[in-house]
């Protein structure tokens, strides 16, 4: 066990993965009988804790649970909830960005308490901006660390990786590192000190790709935890994320 104030609390979503395999992706409007059928844990935020534990991190994980299997309208985590953790437990902190307005609220409980501990007890934070939802770019200039998806860096019109941190990075804190993946064609990052670009590592065969993009965070944040350059975790979450492709689930990513 590390020390306490090592440890990576992620924030988010648990939920539960319900995957159907078929032969070959179905007509519109057709009926396909499924070949097989599984059930998996599955959230972003549950994710990246799951492949952070594969990778040897000591993990947490903070949203909610459902008592059984199966369960609706789970509430996200709020201020009042996050205020009741000691954050002295933590080096670093993701958010999975949902609850916008909240979540920025809790951010800004870590700034307080950094700003009152000695620079080697401060926390390090992420967030994840993922859906195309207006609410969500005010995470933009929170964040040591900022990951956009694809399809949010498409909405803003960047047909690139390397467009979409480019054109993004002036939403960022000063200081701060913007990470975008884009499947097949790699991932970028802007930060203070430059543009970084790595390439793809696909398997030999794809096989299930349900999480890559959770895997590629989390690979990424594993990376910087452990005092990589953002090169080398970027390259890191690139090379994970491609062999997560290669088999099914998350057990054998490492």
């Amino acid at each position: 066990m590390a020390a306490k104030e090592e440890q990576i609390l992620c924030v988010g979503l648990v939920c539960l993965d319900i995957i159907n395999v078929v032969d070959k992706f179905p007509v519109e409007d057709t009926d396909t009988r499924c070949i097989s059928q599984r059930w998996q844990r599955g959230g972003n935020a549950s994710n990246l804790c799951t492949v952070l534990s594969l990778l040897g991190a000591p993990c947490g994980f903070m949203g909610s649970l459902a008592p059984g299997q199966v369960s609706e309208n789970l509430p996200d985590v709020t201020p009042e909830d996050f205020r009741k953790i000691d954050l002295s437990h933590y080096k670093w902190i993701h958010w999975e960005g949902r609850n916008a307005s909240e979540q920025l609220a809790m951010i800004q409980q870590v700034e307080h308490y950094n700003a009152n501990v000695p620079a080697e007890q401060q926390i390090t934070t992420s967030v994840e901006i993922e859906k195309t939802r207006e609410e969500l770019y005010q995470l933009f200039g929170h964040g040591d660390v900022v990951f956009v998806s694809k399809d949010v860096a498409r909405h803003f019109g960047f047909n690139s990786a390397s467009e979409a941190v480019k054109g993004l990075y002036s939403r960022v804190k000063r200081g701060a590192y913007l990470v975008c993946a884009w499947a097949e064609k790699g991932a970028d990052a802007m930060g203070p000190d430059g543009v970084f670009h790595s390439n793809a590592f696909p398997p030999e065969k794809v096989v299930d790709t349900l999480g890559a993009g959770d895997t590629f965070n989390a690979a990424v944040i594993f990376g910087l935890y452990n005092g990589k350059s953002i090169q080398e975790a970027l390259t890191f979450g690139c090379q994970i994320a491609g062999k997560k492709c290669g088999i099914q689930g998350y057990d054998g990513i490492v």
